[in-house]
């Protein structure tokens, strides 16, 4: 379970992972330079010119309807079980040529194929994540329809894209409800004494 930086990190660490893992060559050939940033959607509205670079634009988030209100063991019944969200993103391939477009995307799609999972090793820590938090990525099922209504609402024309889910983040109540104090009182039965100058 993570704090309020949790999808930022999520973000952020999977752009820094694929950054230091990309590789100057691959089968035999040169890889392209390529960039790699997290976007948000001003940023692909103004995309950087003669830049090749894959880009992570994280275009939706949605409630997990598996881990809703679902509590871990160590949790007391007074404390807020955490929210689940999936995170959805494109990853989107920015270059002037077909080589610098395609070669970086198929090593991505690579590379999340074959290491599908951010453990805490490879997540930033400024989300405060716990020691046996992991998050799966996984290929996105996105209708060509979708995938044009998303493109259709940002500025620039269509790029190639690639859609993925960053499953189980969950975030963590900033405070924890305590239950209410208990308060007992004792109550007497009898006759009372009747009051002054009543007989």
């Amino acid at each position: 379970m993570a704090n309020l930086q949790a999808i930022h990190s999520v973000g952020h660490s999977l752009v820094t992972w694929l950054r230091n893992t990309y590789p100057a060559q691959a089968g035999g050939q040169a890889m392209p330079d390529c960039a790699f940033d997290l976007v948000s959607s001003g940023e692909m509205a103004t995309p950087e010119p003669d830049v090749t670079r894959l880009t992570l634009y994280l275009y939706r988030v949605t409630v997990n309807e598996h881990q809703r209100q679902q509590r871990p063991d160590r949790m007391s019944p007074e404390q807020l079980a955490p929210l689940g969200v999936d995170l959805h993103f494109l990853l989107t391939a920015w270059g002037n040529t077909a080589q610098d477009e395609l070669l970086p995307l198929t090593w991505a799609m690579r590379q999340l194929y074959e290491h599908p999972i951010l453990d805490t090793s490879a997540l930033s820590r400024e989300a405060g994540w716990a020691p046996d938090e992991v998050v799966q990525i996984i290929p996105s099922e996105l209708s060509t329809e979708d995938m044009m209504r998303i493109w259709d609402a940002l500025e620039p024309s269509y790029r190639l894209s690639v859609s993925y889910i960053a499953r189980r983040v969950r975030l963590d109540a900033d405070v924890f409800t305590d239950a209410a104090p208990v308060v007992a009182t004792r109550f007497g039965y009898g006759s009372a004494a009747p009051a002054e100058g009543v007989r």
